[in-house]
């Protein structure tokens, strides 16, 4: 099982020569980013799960209505929200789709697990850092979803060949075939394999100027979807199954 994910968050880096890019106009370039990956999916009839940031989430209504209405998972990304923010965001997201937001990703700030099962999120899928030298690390972890104080917690895939995680930055920089030739690889061993990307890989740099490291610009914008759409059409070539999280572990 392919279970693909996204995470929706503004993009951070500050801009070259002085320019400004406002807060509206970082959202705004997450929301085209978001539309341009809703349309590929669309294409390949293909569903995945959001993981919207949740000092965001309250801005994107339209959006979120609309990935909903698609079929697609809506699910949360913690980067620094407490307790008490996450549990009002969480029932505002779910009067306004009128659906139960069950899972939760965090990274570098985690609030505890209790806490996020008294809010009754039912799965995390907690992720690391992805810098330049990160993936390249030998892993050895668990890889499969185990339960813990009533949550489901969903670990980050990695291939048990070359040990690469499946995050954001590998897909970015390795070439499309030793991608699908790793995630072939991959479902041979395990039950499924867990990829997600950040809505702003898609940000074209060359308009906007962000200061962004010249191995995070590669393969970003117009090429990353290319890379998105490859990789759907591979997926569908090869009739592998694909799933929302909140589908495959309940």
């Amino acid at each position: 099982m392919v279970l693909l994910t996204f995470n929706i968050i503004t993009i951070e880096a500050e801009c070259k020569n002085g320019a400004n890019v406002s807060d509206d106009e970082r959202l705004k370039i997450s929301v085209e980013n978001t539309k341009a990956i809703l349309r590929i999916l669309d294409i390949h009839d293909t569903k995945a799960s959001f993981f919207v940031e949740i000092s965001i989430a309250g801005k994107l209504q339209h959006l979120l209505k609309a990935i909903s209405s698609k079929g697609h998972e809506i699910a949360f990304y913690n980067q620094n929200s407490d307790p008490a923010e996450i549990e009002v965001t969480k029932k505002n997201i779910q009067d306004l789709l009128g659906k139960q937001i069950k899972g939760i990703r965090q990274k570098d700030f985690k609030v505890p697990q209790q806490s996020l099962k008294l809010m009754e999120f039912n799965y995390v899928s907690n992720i690391d850092n992805a810098d330049i030298l990160f993936p390249f690390k030998r892993l050895k972890r668990n890889t499969e979803i185990i339960e813990e104080d009533g949550l489901s917690i969903v670990p980050e895939s990695i291939s048990p060949y070359s040990q690469l995680p499946y995050n954001d930055f590998v897909f970015q920089i390795l070439p499309m075939k030793f991608y699908q030739n790793m995630v072939f690889e991959t479902l041979k061993n395990d039950e499924f394999v867990l990829i997600y990307l950040n809505s702003w890989q898609f940000t074209d740099f060359g308009k906007y100027h962000f200061d962004v490291p010249m191995h995070r610009r590669f393969n970003s914008g117009k090429k990353m979807e290319d890379k998105l759409d490859a990789l759907l059409t591979w997926i569908n070539e090869k009739e592998m199954a694909t799933s929302r999280m909140k589908d495959y572990i309940f």
